[in-house]
């Protein structure tokens, strides 16, 4: 309670809440709500950059910049939310007023997942993109707005309703906020993965992402009627103005004043700041110094934060070219995500606890500064390591068409061995029932392909940038099919499953999550999607059934060719062929680990750190501004992502990663030298002195009233003669 409220409201708040173990009843209603609003965002956001690329169907660079302009303008807008709080709602309305509209975006995201909306012709897919990308957009804004809205008011919010007394609570309350902040990231990373993974749909069975951004929008909803049904017990004191509109009218005024003096016959002051001091107090001004002194080092410290919300994008779109089975269990991509709040609840007691004295012990002055500047050097390793794991990624991708190739496999349908010549290429042969090890690459669009003895050749057309398949019937003169292949991993690590029909009947074939219809005599079916593991393939020709099993990795592609002697029975796996055209990804999530390791041990020797150093650094009534500061630094990390992938353009993503661990290696270095001199002070002492200069110039204005008050009364005295012929002095 500061000074200007009225304790007289402060008891009848105190009356309304209860107490539980010595703690207001009403924090409890506050830490409900952090915890399901943390849910829900951290939920979203998990999902968030493969809902663009595999809903939206945008490319990697497009879901990487729009994911990073929504987290940055998560970020900005705390500023705001501080200025709307502090100078005209209050915190409570402004929590109130701003979960509302976070509460209605995210119902917008969850209904701009729903495929079914714009899918007329039921094939899966939406037919109005535009509509779904306009309510994702929408959507995302009143996030941003809602939840960076709320950000600096419900911590505050919680602690006004301690009083004097209970210093130890209020310490507890922010520790256990703290601890819901994380526990509803780690259980959101994990929970929303696996909704997303389920298949759902009216129509047409999809990803549920409706259900992936229905969660979230649901444990919203909760965290506004909890924190609502509170309302009674809460004390809400009233705004008090605010201090960052303030500090920049004041820096302002000293940029203006500075300006209009800038001729050589206005003698120099010591600070630029001190031109203020015509309109300003000097302890304010002498405050803002102090802040501005920490806010030059925040300058570098952006480039930490362009590295770190990485894990959420490029590294959940590297984890989805990775091998996720654990054996007892199998880790979607983007549940990697909760290595990071695992290890943060894990390093945070051990850096405490056991490293920082031990390196206390050993003589060291590790300085919080010291301490940052080991932070960025760690994320950039953990950099480092994202470009190793990518380089293994890569070492097992295949090697697509370029826009002016080709590429061509070629699959024996006969029951006989055939011999094949292509051009520039040793003559091959085919085995029955079999395809080609692999694709032949040719530049030209038409080739002359020979086929058997005696030889029938034929000129096939080949399409720019495509891989296909032709399909040799047994018998030579009848027509050479050619099949399109993909030209690009799986989406979301399931595997692309396709079947080539050599019998002479119409053969159906159907698992329980595809239906790949039926396919006519010497002829393919379409691609369907099947998920890692164990697949069982129903065949049907007429009365005729069987069944073929096969087991999957992630990220794979291939072609079934089902035999001219299969014969129906349960012994028809045997004539069945499998010819794989994508291989499955092979690199192992778990080497994710070390990179997610050094990223989260750099967050918490930076983060928690960071956030330590400018509390202490900070002016006891500037603390929100340096909070502020510090939450803008994080908005401009993220659009420094936006910039340098736009400029640098690398066709490498390990390249990349390289890059962006130079560039903040680099950072660091100017960090450090920066920290080297910077001077380290306490803000209270600073403040007291100028409370004490003040109080003395109140005094010596005091003592000069009073000789001046001795002076007039000496002045203005009555001199009056008395029988004696004396004169005495009466005051008047």
């Amino acid at each position: 309670m500061t000074d200007t409220e009225d304790p007289k409201k402060w008891k009848e708040s105190k009356k309304k809440s209860k107490e539980v173990c010595g703690y207001p009843l009403s924090i409890f209603f506050i830490v409900v709500n952090e915890f399901c609003e943390r849910f829900s965002y951290y939920g979203m956001r998990a999902v968030l950059v493969l809902y663009f690329k595999y809903f939206l169907q945008w490319d990697d660079d497009l879901a990487t910049s729009i994911y990073h302009t929504f987290v940055a303008l998560c970020y900005l807008t705390p500023i705001l939310g501080a200025i709307v709080a502090d100078s005209w709602l209050g915190k409570f309305k402004t929590i109130i007023y701003l979960s509302i509209v976070y509460a209605i975006g995210q119902v917008a995201m969850a209904v701009s997942a729903i495929h079914d909306i714009t899918d007329s012709d039921r094939d899966g897919t939406p037919d109005n993109m535009t509509f779904h990308v306009v309510l994702s957009m929408v959507g995302l804004f009143l996030i941003a707005l809602g939840t960076g809205g709320i950000k600096p008011c419900v911590a505050a919010f919680g602690g006004d309703q301690f009083n004097d007394k209970q210093e130890s609570q209020r310490r507890t309350f922010f520790s256990v906020f703290y601890l819901c902040i994380n526990g509803g990231s780690l259980l959101s990373t994990i929970i929303t993965p696996i909704l997303r993974a389920q298949d759902c749909g009216i129509y047409s069975q999809q990803k549920c992402y409706p259900l992936a951004f229905g969660v979230p929008a649901a444990l919203m909803v909760v965290a506004l009627v909890v924190f609502i049904v509170g309302s009674g017990m809460y004390y809400k004191p009233e705004p008090q103005g605010n201090i960052m509109l303030d500090v920049c009218k004041c820096i302002g005024f000293a940029i203006k004043n500075r300006f209009r003096h800038r001729s050589q016959q206005y003698p120099k002051r010591q600070h630029w700041m001190d031109w203020a001091e015509e309109k300003y107090d000097k302890l304010l001004i002498a405050q803002i110094k102090m802040v501005l002194k920490v806010l030059f080092l925040y300058i570098p410290l952006p480039m930490f934060w362009t590295l770190f919300d990485q894990k959420g994008s490029r590294w959940t779109l590297q984890a989805t070219t990775m091998n996720g089975n654990f054996g007892l269990i199998v880790i979607q991509p983007d549940q990697m995500q909760t290595v990071n709040p695992i290890l943060i609840l894990t390093l945070v007691p051990i850096m405490d606890s056991v490293i920082y004295p031990l390196i206390k012990k050993c003589g060291l002055n590790f300085t919080p500064l010291k301490r940052m500047t080991v932070g960025m050097f760690l994320a950039a390793l953990a950099f480092v390591c994202a470009g190793l794991v990518q380089v293994q990624i890569d070492q097992t991708l295949p090697t697509f068409p370029s826009a002016s190739q080709s590429q061509l496999k070629l699959l024996n349908m006969g029951s006989n061995p055939v011999a094949v010549k292509l051009p520039g290429i040793d003559q091959l042969n085919l085995l029955p029932a079999q395809a080609s090890d692999q694709f032949f690459t040719f530049d030209q669009d038409r080739i002359n392909v020979s086929i058997g003895s005696p030889e029938v050749t034929k000129i096939i057309s080949l399409a720019k940038g495509q891989r296909q398949t032709l399909l040799i019937p047994s018998a030579l003169t009848d027509e050479w099919l050619l099949a399109n292949d993909l030209t690009s991993k799986p989406q979301q690590g399931n595997n692309a499953i396709r079947f080539v029909n050599g019998l002479s009947a119409a053969v159906k074939v159907s698992t329980p999550t595809a239906d790949f219809g039926q396919i006519e005599p010497f002829f393919y079916s379409n691609y369907s999607q099947v998920k890692n593991g164990k697949a069982t393939f129903t065949l049907r020709s007429g009365s005729q059934s069987c069944e073929y099993s096969r087991d999957f990795g992630f990220g794979s592609s291939y072609t079934f060719f089902i035999s001219s002697t299969l014969v129906f029975g349960p012994n028809c796996q045997d004539f069945i062929t499998a010819a794989e055209d994508i291989k499955p990804n092979s690199v192992h999530m778990a080497l994710q680990i070390p990179q997610y390791f050094f990223i989260t041990a750099g967050e918490v020797m930076f983060s928690v750190t960071g956030l330590e150093f400018s509390y202490s650094q900070a002016p006891s009534n500037m603390k929100a501004v340096l909070q502020a500061g510090w939450l803008f630094t994080v908005a401009v990390g993220n659009f420094i992502v936006l910039i340098v992938a736009e400029i640098a353009k690398l066709p490498e993503k390990w390249a990349e990663y390289i890059l962006f661990a130079s560039l903040l290696v680099a950072v660091c270095i100017i960090f450090s030298i920066m920290a080297y001199f910077y001077t380290y002070i306490d803000p209270a002492a600073i403040e007291a002195q100028f409370k004490t200069k003040a109080n003395e110039d109140d005094e010596d204005d005091k003592n000069k009233l009073q000789k001046l008050e001795v002076e007039m009364v000496k002045r203005d005295a009555i001199s009056c003669p008395d029988e004696y012929g004396e004169v005495k002095q009466s005051k008047m």
